[in-house]
């Protein structure tokens, strides 16, 4: 570190997310942001080139994820890392039993300053080694999958809604798409359309894996709610006959998804 500056990157792929801790780091003046990766490529290159002394690294972002980032980068220019991750249980239990640090989206403001108070703490410190050492025992067997999933049936079976007058509840089972919309999520149901100060990453994270799926990185789809999938045009056309875009690179977990559904 130099003058006391903690020089910080921040990666993921939401720029909500970004914005998010950009703004919490905003009110600290030891934090000195030095740059910012909507990838997994461009976080690998910051982390080379800037040598940050910490790094705010996202666990799931598209073809290169925060594991991946990390085994690219030199033992020796291994920064301090907090992950953010979108509820996923999997990790949250290996980097507590690694005694390394995690926010979980949306991120709560307290926890935050938790995670940034241990990082100061550990920074230049023989702690520091230590848990970049544990760090990188954990990244040589790859993403953490040792933990039994998660029962699927302790899952949320309704999405709480904030509204003008309160908050509305709707049943999963209603709810046919959701896509993303700027920094919020639209949840559609019954033919209406509910916006959600959420990302669409968090909002799939909190639902069953069996019954929605990422079909492009601005929409999810309740396969219930499935019609028919045209993968020669890349859609996905609904039961009331919404169509939707299919992403190229998700279309065949998409058709296996639909297939386990049917079975």
């Amino acid at each position: 570190m130099t003058a006391d500056l903690i020089r910080v990157v921040i990666a993921d792929d939401e720029p909500i997310a970004r914005r998010g801790i950009r703004n919490l780091l905003a009110q600290h003046r030891d934090i000195d942001i030095v740059g910012e990766a909507r990838n997994g490529k461009d976080a690998v290159r910051l982390l080379k080139t800037l040598l940050p002394d910490l790094v705010f690294l996202d666990v799931q972002m598209p073809e290169m994820d925060g594991f991946a980032v990390l085994r690219e980068i030199p033992r020796d220019r291994m920064p301090a890392v907090i992950f953010v991750t979108a509820y996923d249980i999997f990790a949250v239990r290996a980097f507590e039993a690694h005694a390394l640090d995690y926010l979980v989206k949306p991120v709560n403001d307290e926890r935050f300053e938790d995670a940034l108070t241990r990082a100061r703490e550990r920074l230049g410190s023989k702690e520091a080694l230590g848990l970049s050492r544990r760090l990188i025992s954990l990244l040589a067997v790859g993403e953490p999958t040792s933990e039994p999933a998660p029962d699927l049936a302790t899952l949320p079976r309704r999405l709480v809604i904030p509204t003008s007058n309160g908050n509305l509840v709707v049943d999963v089972r209603d709810v046919s798409w959701i896509e993303a919309d700027d920094y919020y999520a639209a949840v559609h149901s019954k033919g209406k359309r509910h916006l959600v100060r959420e990302s669409l990453t968090s909002l799939e994270s909190r639902l069953n894996g069996l019954e929605f799926v990422r079909i492009h990185r601005t929409a999810i789809v309740n396969l219930a709610h499935v019609r028919e999938i045209k993968a020669a045009d890349s859609a996905v056309i609904l039961l009331d006959g919404t169509r939707l875009p299919l992403s190229r690179r998700r279309r065949r977990r998409v058709q296996l998804a639909v297939r386990r559904f049917a079975g």
